[in-house]
């Protein structure tokens, strides 16, 4: 079943004034009539790289994740491989690159899982996650800002902590338990 999508948009935008601009986000203020005719503001972050994010698979149903402390949040974070792309760029050509960037990994099957927007409520970001098959392992690239450990485990363990909220970013959940489900249901065979 598939629920229909409304095409009528019922906010009205009035004025839109950038207030904040780095390399990687615009911080966009709107003035709007909201959908029940009332005056307010709406505050968009607008990205400027799609979100990849990719499950990597060997044959022995492994997976690795990456750790990293988040500045944001101040929290350490275990996540599947992840990055950004820009918008001109293929995609799956800024999956590869993350997956070797982050792990040393380079794949030689990929399969797209599926298209996310990690925060709808204030954000324009798309994300594209993959599932990477046919390893083989080599150096990392790490850029200047990352600091990484890269940890190699069995996939339902990877499953298991997004289920159990060891794993909390929102892309590596909904990638890691659709994943789950599609295996589940036979649709992927590893």
């Amino acid at each position: 079943m598939t629920l229909d999508r409304p095409g009528h948009n019922p906010w009205n935008t009035l004025t839109t004034e950038e207030v904040y601009d780095n390399p990687w986000i615009t911080v966009r203020e709107n003035k709007v009539i909201n959908p029940s005719g009332g005056d307010g503001i709406y505050g968009v972050v607008h990205f400027k790289n799609l979100a990849i994010g990719i499950i990597p698979v060997d044959q022995h149903q492994h997976t690795w994740l990456v750790g990293q402390y988040r500045y944001a949040l101040e929290e350490y974070s275990w996540e599947i491989p992840m990055g950004g792309s820009p918008h001109a760029d293929n995609p799956l050509d800024g999956a590869k690159r993350e997956l070797k960037e982050e792990t040393g990994l380079t794949a030689s099957a990929w399969q797209t899982l599926m298209k996310v927007h990690p925060s709808n409520s204030v954000t324009d970001e798309s994300g594209y996650i993959y599932l990477a098959t046919e390893l083989t392992e080599g150096e990392a690239e790490h850029e200047e800002t990352e600091d990484i450990m890269i940890k190699r485990i069995p996939l339902q363990q990877a499953i298991n902590m997004a289920m159990t909220d060891e794993i909390t970013d929102c892309i590596s959940v909904s990638a890691l338990l659709k994943l789950g489900m599609l295996i589940q249901n036979g649709e992927i065979k590893l």
